[in-house]
């Protein structure tokens, strides 16, 4: 009973943190349907929208969720202003110069954040208080909750905007055929930017609801970044759908790689699912060799 128990114990916290993978998965995909890119100032954002976040509570001014949705419209901000500024004024937006600059990108916001912000690791409390709550014989954060439901519900809105709105649809058709849409009378310059506040906003969410868990500080970012790569390459870089999955599937692979192997072997799960991915099924697991859709 008591490895039964330690089990679901593991899954419970893959899911947390697959929860977030996913939607840092999820920003990635956007940016690539639109460009082509891949985003590697992603985890920079997730950074960004925690230590904003912790900053605001800190200084007493506004109450945690407050300081939470400023934190993410904020850094929905700095992901139009960035496509703005470093992205439209290219002539040829060529798919490797725009992942190029995104490198730039995030080696300048973490900059920004280390001299604007400091060092320091930052945090604030739970969204619902710091005691564990006893479901099944396990012990879960109530931010575990938070965490997961927080996730579901910004997937469910995420679909809602791709399927159903003109928004978002104008998004999927410049993916799909970028002059085609032009002919159409889309204006991909703003559709393009829209994807950047978009996957910049993903970010910031992800940033608020997992840092009362984990803390977060101005050098947490790549390694997010990374991870929620890794989780859009596993599902199908493209694919909403296969952000989620792979999200989810990455959480508890490394959260049974560490409980059942080892806590030091907790980061190579990545690695080795990224690896594998690559050589047996580059597309990912819902991925098709060419998506047409979101």
């Amino acid at each position: 009973m008591e490895s039964y128990t330690q089990l679901l114990q593991l899954l419970v916290a893959g899911l947390t943190t697959g929860s977030i993978y996913a939607i840092v998965a999820v920003g990635f995909n956007i940016i690539f349907k639109s460009t082509d890119a891949i985003n590697f100032a992603q985890g920079e954002w997730v950074m960004m929208g925690g230590m904003i976040a912790a900053t605001a509570y800190a200084t007493g001014m506004m109450p945690l969720w407050a300081c939470c949705v400023a934190a993410v419209v904020l850094v929905a901000l700095i992901g139009g202003l960035s496509e703005r500024l470093v992205i439209r004024p290219l002539r040829s937006p060529a798919a490797l110069l725009v992942t190029l600059l995104t490198i730039g990108l995030a080696i300048f916001s973490k900059s920004l954040v280390m001299v604007g912000l400091g060092k320091t690791p930052m945090g604030y409390p739970a969204f619902s208080g710091d005691s564990p709550v006893s479901v099944a014989g396990m012990q879960i954060m109530p931010q575990s909750f938070w965490v997961i439901g927080l996730a579901l519900a910004f997937m469910a809105l995420m679909h809602w905007f791709f399927e159903y709105t003109l928004m978002g649809k104008s998004l999927r058709a410049t993916a799909v055929d970028r002059d085609a849409a032009a002919l159409a009378g889309i204006d991909v310059r703003r559709t393009i930017m829209l994807a950047f506040v978009l996957a910049a906003m993903a970010g910031g969410v992800a940033g608020v609801i997992i840092t009362p868990l984990t803390l977060t500080s101005y050098d947490h970012g790549t390694m997010l970044g990374f991870k929620g790569f890794s989780a859009a390459m596993l599902g199908g870089l493209g694919s909403l759908q296969g952000a989620m999955l792979g999200g989810l599937l990455l959480g508890l692979f490394e959260a049974l790689g560490a409980g059942v192997v080892s806590s030091q072997f907790k980061d190579a799960v990545s690695f080795i699912l990224l690896l594998l991915v690559l050589f047996f099924r580059p597309q990912g697991l819902l991925g098709k060799a060419e998506i047409n859709k979101v």
